[in-house]
């Protein structure tokens, strides 16, 4: 009986650890985000276990029964689409409840987006602050006027759709000549890392097709 978190490539398949796959070739189950990308990896790292789909919009109806299958002996490994579950991605409610019904619950380190954008950033990376996704709509605009005199770095997610606003907003609140970085494609072929003020960086991505998952970060208010 036990609960495995286990981080997945980001892109790279390579950056996978030999424990990770250890752990994945002796459970019971897998818990996956999105059983075809997870399927993929588990092909290509020749492992052969039933996937059960846990993702954000079925993780309140599903976690109960999970819990039935760990109380009844069972151990199972969560994976997300890709870098470490519970960050940006299901798995908080999880841990919670294995914690409550004293389940025992590891997680394994390894890949995770916003570490590498951070360090690329050239940005000060002893003291940084990690904000995932901002609001879509509703208290957006609350949360960045609350980080307006935020002094540590911010690390953001951003979808490649919502890039070139997301960094408008941010010139708004934060100044246009405020530093910031924008790295995309971690650890894939076309790996990219933009630097310079956010004024810059809008200029550069302003005409062109994005893709990608992104890492924005900002430095923090001198």
């Amino acid at each position: 009986m036990k609960l495995y978190l286990v981080p997945t490539p980001i892109g790279n398949l390579d950056d996978i650890t030999l424990r990770a796959v250890n752990v994945l070739k002796s459970v019971d189950a897998i818990l996956a985000e999105d059983t075809r990308t997870s399927g993929f990896l588990l092909k290509h790292l020749q492992i052969s276990k039933p996937l059960q789909s846990y993702h954000i919009f079925n993780e309140h109806q599903t976690v109960q029964r999970v819990i039935a299958q760990l109380k009844a002996g069972k151990t199972l490994a969560l994976v997300s689409d890709a870098g470490t579950p519970a960050i940006s991605d299901p798995g908080f409610l999880l841990v919670r409840e294995c914690i409550k019904n004293d389940i025992p619950v590891e997680c394994l380190p390894g890949p995770t987006a916003f570490v590498p954008a951070l360090i690329n950033s050239g940005l000060p990376a002893d003291r940084f602050t990690f904000e995932g996704f901002l609001p879509h709509k509703k208290g957006r605009q609350t949360r960045l006027t609350e980080l307006a005199d935020e002094t540590r770095t911010m690390v953001f997610y951003e979808s490649p759709h919502r890039l070139v606003k997301s960094l408008t907003q941010f010139a708004e609140i934060f100044g246009p000549d405020r530093p910031a970085s924008v790295s995309r494609e971690l650890t894939k072929l076309f790996e990219e890392t933009v630097r310079g003020s956010i004024q810059e960086i809008i200029t550069y991505f302003a005409e062109k097709t994005i893709k990608g998952e992104l890492v924005i970060v900002v430095q923090g208010k001198s």
